[in-house]
């Protein structure tokens, strides 16, 4: 294998895993966000309801899916077997789902609320 292309490997393996964990940092700050503004509200120091809570965490789940959809497409091109593309089909088939109907309760959400 040719110096360049272990060098191109690693690096792009690097951007796969850096992909991925910013993609889960973004999820567990949705949720951290999220959590605060539920003790909040059942506090009463904050006046949110639970239809905005879900959408600012929702609208921060389908960033950290596109993320993470970057990660696996790199990951891919590393290991380029029918068996790697079958589970990266299958995993982009499954987050593009979800991402669709997170979608979709965002593009209900009034424009001044969106994040």
């Amino acid at each position: 294998m040719a110096a360049g292309t272990m060098v191109l490997e690693q690096a792009i393996g690097i951007v796969e895993s850096v992909l991925g964990i910013f993609g889960a940092l973004f999820i567990v700050y949705g949720a951290a966000i999220a959590i605060v503004q539920l003790l909040k509200r059942e506090s009463g120091l904050q006046k949110l309801s639970y239809h905005d809570i879900r959408w600012g965490f929702t609208t921060r789940i389908l960033i950290g899916l596109e993320f993470f959809v970057a990660a696996d497409v790199l990951k891919t091109i590393l290991e380029p077997t029918f068996q790697d593309l079958a589970v990266l089909g299958a995993i982009v088939a499954i987050r593009t789902v979800v991402s669709y109907f997170l979608g979709k309760e965002v593009q209900e959400m009034p424009e001044d609320k969106k994040i």
